[in-house]
């Protein structure tokens, strides 16, 4: 799923499961429209894509409520449910790849952020 502008219905919308998705170094912006460098996390869910469909919708339903309440910070987003992982591109806001992933955590508790081991 891909974040487009906001619109009335939310944020995330489905992308057609049939169309093979361009790679996400192709897709996912490193830049604002000001040429400053954006960050990015990746969130991973374990058995998402295997769950029930209601489960699934309703796991889906709290990562687009969170995403939609961060909409000034969030630039792009891309769940990948066979990987199971949620990609999300901010703006550079201090704190905010910390602060983003803590709410979505608190609405799925199951979420991990995906982080490089500090030496």
């Amino acid at each position: 799923m891909q974040l487009p502008k906001p619109s009335a219905g939310g944020l995330l919308r489905a992308t057609s499961p049939l169309d093979p998705a361009e790679p996400l170094w192709k897709r996912v912006p490193t830049r604002d429209h000001e040429g400053r460098p954006l960050s990015d996390f990746m969130m991973l869910i374990p058995r998402l894509g295997r769950r029930p469909a209601d489960q699934l919708r309703r796991t889906l339903h709290e990562i687009n409520a969170v995403l939609t309440q961060y909409r000034h910070a969030v630039v792009f987003a891309d769940m990948n449910l066979r990987l199971n992982v949620l990609w999300v591109t901010v703006r550079p806001i201090p704190g905010i790849c910390l602060e983003l992933p803590a709410a979505l955590k608190t609405r799925v508790p199951e979420a991990m952020l995906v982080a490089q081991r500090v030496q």
